[in-house]
């Protein structure tokens, strides 16, 4: 397959195989997928067809058995884990079902986090990016609260604007509304589109919701670890 040179991402026979009881598993078989800057992707499928393998894959939060990730012009294959850590410190946001903020910091606190672990960004500077992207996510008055004063959707929208705070070029999100209420998820997932094209990021997501997959431009279906389709849903 000839190179896009607008892709941002770049997959080519990519495989994941593991270790299992009964000799070798298969996840992911023969994936070739480019994928743009600028874009939103949806990844959909059963559960363990390999959606979530694949995103961390594409991401460097893996390793492929077999085959090429082609990261932002790097290759992911010939790159260490600190190289790989360097790169999505500083070039890649993550929102994930569970949330993952620290319990001992407060919401400011988290948000700034990435900031500082990136470095080059003075103090100030990053308190006020900080609260500026809390207040875009309706958390202006909640800075100093802990997580485990804040509500699932709360932890949520800090979440996001950890993952915005650096300005990233990807934003990978992983189930992103699975542990909210409908309601709660619908106003996340506003938000995140909202942030998204402000600031112009590429976004990728594994979810299991069809309508959330409709609002991307483009869906990649996993079905048995391989990709059986690939285009924008029908209406």
């Amino acid at each position: 397959m000839p190179e896009n040179t607008n892709a941002i991402i770049e997959v080519r026979s990519l495989c994941k195989r593991v270790k299992d009881a009964t000799g070798e598993l298969t996840i992911l078989e023969d994936i070739d997928l480019d994928i743009v800057a600028g874009t939103s992707v949806a990844i959909v499928g059963a559960s363990g067809s390999g959606k979530s393998t694949l995103l961390g894959l594409l991401a460097g939060l893996d390793n492929a058995t077999s085959g090429s990730v082609r990261l932002l012009g790097h290759e992911l294959t010939t790159l260490s884990e600190d190289e790989r850590a360097r790169l999505r410190n500083g070039s890649i946001g993550f929102v994930f079902q569970s949330f993952q903020l620290m319990p001992q910091l407060t919401a400011l606190e988290n948000v700034r986090l990435p900031l500082e672990l990136q470095g080059g960004v003075e103090a100030r500077e990053a308190t006020a990016r900080s609260k500026a992207l809390l207040e875009q996510v309706g958390l202006g008055a909640r800075t100093q609260h802990y997580p485990k004063l804040l509500s699932g959707g709360e932890q949520q929208r800090v979440a996001l604007a950890r993952a915005f705070v650096t300005r990233p070029a990807i934003l990978f999100a992983d189930e992103p509304t699975g542990s909210l209420d409908a309601a709660t998820g619908h106003a996340v997932i506003d938000l995140m589109f909202d942030l998204n094209a402000a600031q112009g990021a590429t976004l990728i997501l594994v979810t299991h919701d069809i309508e959330l997959a409709r609002r991307c431009a483009h869906t990649v279906t996993i079905e048995a670890g391989r990709v059986v389709r690939s285009g924008p849903l029908e209406p």
